[in-house]
């Protein structure tokens, strides 16, 4: 595309002079598009290895790649391709560290005959099962099939994996279906529970099911499972389930589960409103942990801030890790001593805490100002691996001896080198008090070059969730571009508006039926403070955000004229449609206090689209052709009311995409693109 070689002209000649000034070049929007995103971290057991899973553009395929490295510590470090089909993820650890297991969707260089009929040829490659030897080899795969593999575990003697798919229908079955049905998707009545199996590693020695080939049946789910993870003493299987179709929806019974090994009966464990995650069995094998986002597990539904619980295989009430700490608790490992190394999150800063037990203090260890993530904890060993970043540190993957090193931790990879050698945006946080006396917080990113200068032009940049916060970390995407913005010359200003996480959850719930008029006037009164500052210029404001921010957006626009320029994705204009095909209905019912004939008044109330008449804000928008969790039929509404009041507006849709812009890279690009070219247009900033 003539921009994409322009901008990287350009960029060029920037980066020729600032190397002539002695400074850092800029950031161009190529560099952005081209970071790498680290998805997954998994160090091997005695703490020696560590594989990675990375997402990055593939702009000439016009998808994304996913591809597994793999980190040795030997002969002063390396890291090395493990896998180059760019269809790889998921990636698991055998516990003897012989093997690490993994998803990937690649076409299979050899499909069985049954699978290579013409119909079967035009369909997209399904996620199968691989392993591969974690010394050197090819990876090969221990499943086929037509239905796809969506969640798998090692056995602790290494020689098994269970795994679950959807409950595989018959040959004649399905021919029988598609002989009544065609193309015709019966919404529910189509839907159906998963299926167990498991599948012995050839290669493996001692192994009692090493005669086995092929994987075998065991357990019929009702729903689908959500994640399987292995008793150290193999004895049991956790099973952590969601709904069928993968909708929040309350008429499933899904939980979390056990199942005897190797093939005994499946009991219920608990019952939940919402998705256990990240289970993991406590050394002694007398309990699971979870993360779990929707208040207590075995009562009613909630949207506080993210928890950790365990709960005793032999029964009992969960209980609840980190109680008395106020903000969001996140991520975890299980470490080689039976404690947790936890992610938290608290105002703007993800630091690294520890807990022996649930009773025990919750202690912050040292840690850089900044964000950890993807924390992983060695069986064998202290060490641990983690993701970390901040606003002038890309991410990348660090190695440290134990979860008292991690200031000392040592870089394995260098990823985003690139982005690291440009001149990255500084910034801070920011405070301000809302008009019931609420303290609110958020960040400013200042344009490189002009750290707390004053009466700047500014960007109003809300996150989505809004179980979620802006804080001290790099992230480059389509969906938080605020070093891109920065550097075009904004101030960039991320609001933690109430309903975002980690400050407590009497704040993340504080907007409750108020959905978006009370973080509404949040927003609005922290660039009051802004202006009043002297840190914004009143003339020059512009407003966007996608998901929640998109509803934010979008309810800004009509509570006041100041912004000159607005950019909105994926954002609800009204709440009943919404509510109707949202992939999510618990949230929506709970915010607004019920179901739509249950609370009117709140569902019209709280909707943007009943005053249109006001908005004279200039509108881009944005939005996937397939979105569900926020239905794209709403960007056609936004569109349709402002075209029809003679409000400048453009609407992009991206075909093929849902919620998250995940299918084509170029979709992204173009988004942010299109995006800056529109602040600049109509924002007012020279």
């Amino acid at each position: 595309m003539k921009f994409s070689r322009s901008i990287g002209v350009a960029g060029l000649a920037l980066g020729i002079i600032a190397s002539a000034l002695g400074q850092k070049p800029p950031l161009t929007l190529d560099d952005f598009f081209n970071a790498v995103v680290i998805r997954a971290v998994r160090i091997g057991p005695d703490g020696h290895a560590v594989v990675i899973e990375t997402s990055r553009a593939d702009w000439t395929a016009n998808r994304f790649r996913s591809d597994l490295w793999l980190y040795r510590d030997g002969g002063g470090g390396r890291l090395v391709a493990l896998t180059e089909s760019g269809h790889d993820s998921a990636p698991e650890w055998s516990p003897d560290g012989r093997w690490i297991a993994f998803l990937s969707d690649r076409p299979p260089t050899s499909p069985p005959a049954e699978e290579t009929s013409s119909d079967d040829k035009e369909k997209k490659e399904i996620a199968q099962l691989y392993v591969i030897p974690a010394d050197g080899g090819e990876a090969f795969p221990v499943t086929s099939g037509k239905e796809e593999v969506h969640a798998f575990a090692w056995t602790p003697d290494s020689c098994m994996l269970y795994f679950a798919t959807r409950t595989p229908w018959p040959k004649e079955k399905e021919e029988a279906y598609k002989k009544e049905w065609q193309d015709v998707n019966q919404f529910r009545e189509s839907e159906r529970g998963d299926q167990i199996s498991a599948v012995a590693v050839a290669g493996a020695t001692g192994c009692r099911w090493s005669d086995r080939t092929g994987a075998w049946p065991i357990w019929p789910v009702e729903v689908r499972v959500k994640e399987l993870a292995v008793s150290p003493d193999q004895s049991r299987l956790a099973i952590s389930t969601e709904s069928r179709s993968e909708r929040e929806e309350d008429r499933e019974p899904y939980g979390l589960s056990i199942a005897a090994l190797p093939e005994g009966p499946v009991r219920p464990l608990i019952h939940t409103q919402g998705t256990a995650e990240n289970i993991h069995w406590s050394l002694d094998n007398h309990n699971i942990f979870f993360s779990y986002s929707h208040g207590t597990p075995v009562g009613p539904y909630e949207d506080p801030q993210a928890r950790i619980y365990s709960v005793e295989v032999g029964g009992g009430k969960p209980l609840r890790w980190a109680r008395d700490f106020a903000g969001s608790v996140e991520g975890f490992a299980v470490t080689s001593d039976g404690g947790l190394l936890v992610s938290a999150r608290l105002g703007t800063e993800v630091q690294p805490y520890f807990q022996t037990n649930a009773d025990g203090d919750f202690t912050k260890k040292p840690g850089w100002p900044g964000t950890y993530e993807h924390l992983s904890a060695a069986r064998q060993s202290p060490r641990v691996a983690f993701v970390f970043s901040s606003l002038e540190r890309p991410a990348e993957v660090y190695l440290a001896d134990g979860p008292d090193q991690m200031e000392q931790a040592n870089p394995i990879t260098a990823f985003n080198k690139l982005l690291a050698e440009r001149g990255l945006p500084q910034g801070k946080p920011y405070r301000w008090t809302a008009d019931d006396g609420s303290p609110v917080e958020g960040m400013l990113i200042y344009p490189p070059g002009k750290f707390e200068a004053q009466h700047l032009p500014v960007f109003v940049l809300i996150h989505g969730g809004p179980e979620d916060a802006d804080g001290n970390h790099f992230e480059a995407d389509w969906y938080q571009w605020a070093a891109l913005a920065a550097t075009d010359g904004w101030l960039v200003f991320e609001p933690n508006y109430r309903g975002s996480v980690g400050y407590g959850d009497a704040f993340a719930l504080a907007i409750i039926p108020h959905i978006v008029s009370r973080p509404g006037k949040d927003i609005l009164e922290g660039v009051d403070a802004l202006v009043k500052d002297g840190i914004a210029d009143p003339d020059r404001l512009t407003v966007g955000g996608y998901s929640y921010g998109g509803y934010m957006t979008n309810w800004l626009i009509t509570q006041t004229n100041r912004f000159k320029a607005a950019v909105t994705g994926a954002g609800a204009v009204e709440h009943v449609a919404n509510w109707g095909n949202d992939d999510t209905t618990y949230d929506d019912a709970y915010f607004l206090g019920g179901a739509p004939w249950e609370a009117e008044s709140n569902y019209n109330a709280e909707a943007a689209l009943w005053q249109m008449e006001k908005v004279t804000t200039p509108t881009h928008i944005v939005g996937g052709s397939e979105d569900i969790r926020v239905y794209v039929g709403e960007d056609y509404l936004l569109e349709r009311a402002l075209h029809a009041r003679g409000i400048p507006t453009s609407l992009l849709i991206f075909p093929a995409e849902g919620h998250s812009l995940a299918k084509n890279p170029w979709h992204g690009k173009i988004k942010v693109r299109e995006e800056l070219k529109w602040l600049d247009k109509y924002g007012g900033k020279k």
